[in-house]
């Protein structure tokens, strides 16, 4: 029997997720964590083989708690579940020492191998990331994303004259990895303007996901 604990911040995926492995008759639930602090807490009384934990969390987030999850956990194996799907975020995570990186849209027979893959200590890729890492290791280029144009020299892409210098500054922080409470106590403003601003970026830019808005940010020099 694999014993999971799930760690998100959002109890409706939670919730959604236990359902559905409760289907799996070598799987059991044994807790659950909506950040990386409740779930040391919970580690502390409660025995489990794998973590699936979300990256983007409040307060103690996936990257912050892994640290402390080698130290006093370290035959626990993490399944990183998230919809963060830009390649740094993935070699991050495994270098801090996750075993497997699963996107969110995968399915959950995809979902149910990779917690199998994890629990016999292997390595774990999603489909869809292990073809992107696949393609940068044998130098094939990955296809652009067809919202963001690629950019033309002293050119800005489109869309660019119409994000505020508000948004710019707002998704320069998003490209660097900062959830939106750290965008909003960096701009000393609330949450909720953050999300604002994050919904009329994506709307402008036509980005259909995190990667797509890096692009972007790489496009406008306001990253590396």
């Amino acid at each position: 029997m694999i014993r999971i604990i799930l760690t998100d911040d959002h109890a409706i995926l939670r919730d959604g997720i236990r359902a559905l492995l409760a289907r799996e008759p070598d799987m059991r639930v044994v807790g659950e964590a909506a950040d990386g602090r409740a779930l040391l807490d919970l580690l502390a009384h409660t025995a489990a083989d794998v973590v699936l934990m979300d990256v983007n969390m409040p307060g103690l987030d996936g990257f912050a708690v892994m640290p402390f999850l080698r130290e006093s956990h370290p035959e626990v194996r993490v399944l990183v579940l998230s919809m963060l799907d830009h390649e740094n975020y993935v070699y991050r995570m495994l270098q801090a020492g996750a075993l497997g990186y699963v996107l969110k849209n995968a399915d959950i027979t995809e979902i149910t191998h990779a917690i199998r893959t994890v629990a016999a200590g292997r390595q774990f890729l999603c489909t869809e990331i292990g073809l992107a890492l696949l393609h940068r290791t044998i130098g094939v280029p990955t296809p652009p994303v067809p919202d963001i144009p690629a950019p033309v020299a002293a050119t800005r892409p489109a869309g660019a004259a119409e994000l505020s210098g508000r948004e710019l500054e707002v998704l320069r922080l998003i490209a660097e990895g900062l959830t939106n409470q750290e965008i909003a106590d960096t701009l000393f403003t609330s949450k909720r303007t953050i999300e604002t601003h994050r919904q009329n970026i994506i709307e402008k830019t036509q980005a259909k996901n995190t990667a797509a808005l890096i692009r972007y940010a790489m496009s406008q020099g306001l990253i590396a």
